[in-house]
């Protein structure tokens, strides 16, 4: 900036007076720059100063360079209409249920050119969110925030689904199953990430042994086909067990007290903290849910 003001005002004391610097100052950089270039740069001529041959020459790149670097540096603007970008997220089926597809209306509404590539749970998926292969994870365990950045999206409960005419659905009560009429019917278990995580047999604690597994499947969605013709219960978030409820016909039932809910959260890493492209969509998400 003070070779820029230099090499334009042709004055020392000018330079300082527009620069909010004492001229001593300037005229030691004007120094350290002579040196530096092995170029005088400014010459004395009649009552004033004159550019070298030099000088002439680092003007107008000096000025455009200058232009340049106060474009990269400003904030940049953020318009979702012009958005061209697919955003890559590791989600269950529960999450593109729960978190994805509410938000796509207004996602798609708002930037027409956005897109959303799921991709299922991973062990090595918190590598690929500090790598870039992942932009999110939506995410339904406690999150690590030494390891990314998080927000929550909401707190979720835990239902029960069995065919229509199953004795436990019998008298249509409100109150929850008991966890021993639960244990006393076998299950389909669904298990979520690799390695697999079974949240009901963590809430169990001593009387997990009790549980009669008929099946287990790393996915929501095949889980109701494996009901309708057993007396299996299947234990899953309260959105979707009212969701596969009402399109299987299948009764939906508040799960036992010792069945815990959880909280659900969208995480992102630190390389994205800033982009604004991420930041809309983290807000889309939070948004819709």
């Amino acid at each position: 900036m003070t070779l820029s003001m230099l090499l334009q005002t042709r004055s020392v004391s000018r330079s300082a007076q527009r620069l909010g610097l004492s001229q001593p100052t300037v005229s030691r950089a004007l120094g350290q720059l002579r040196q530096l270039l092995a170029d005088p740069l400014l010459v004395r001529s009649g009552g004033g100063m004159t550019l070298t041959q030099r000088g002439e020459a680092l003007a107008q790149p000096l000025e455009a360079w200058l232009a340049m670097s106060s474009a990269l540096l400003e904030p940049v603007s953020f318009d979702p209409a012009v958005l061209d970008r697919n955003f890559r997220v590791a989600a269950t089926d529960y999450g593109v249920l729960s978190v994805v597809s509410p938000a796509l209306p207004a996602i798609g509404a708002a930037a027409p050119n956005c897109g959303i590539d799921v991709s299922a749970f991973s062990d090595d998926m918190f590598k690929k969110l500090v790598s870039g292969e992942l932009d999110l994870i939506i995410y339904g365990f406690e999150p690590d925030l030494s390891l990314t950045h998080a927000r929550h999206l909401f707190r979720e409960t835990q239902s029960l689904i069995v065919r229509r005419d199953h004795p436990i659905a019998a008298g249509g009560s409100d109150a929850p199953v008991s966890l021993d009429t639960y244990l006393g019917w076998p299950h389909v278990a669904v298990t979520i990430g690799d390695p697999d995580v079974d949240h009901v047999q963590s809430c169990l604690g001593d009387r997990v042994s009790e549980r009669q597994l008929v099946a287990r499947l790393p996915y929501f969605y095949a889980a109701p086909d494996l009901i309708g013709a057993t007396d299996a219960i299947l234990t899953m978030p309260t959105r979707a067990a009212g969701r596969f409820a009402c399109s299987h016909g299948f009764a939906c039932l508040p799960s036992p007290t010792e069945i815990k809910g959880f909280d659900y959260w969208v995480l992102w890493h630190e390389r994205s903290a800033r982009d604004p492209a991420t930041l809309w969509l983290i807000d889309q998400l939070a948004a819709a849910v």
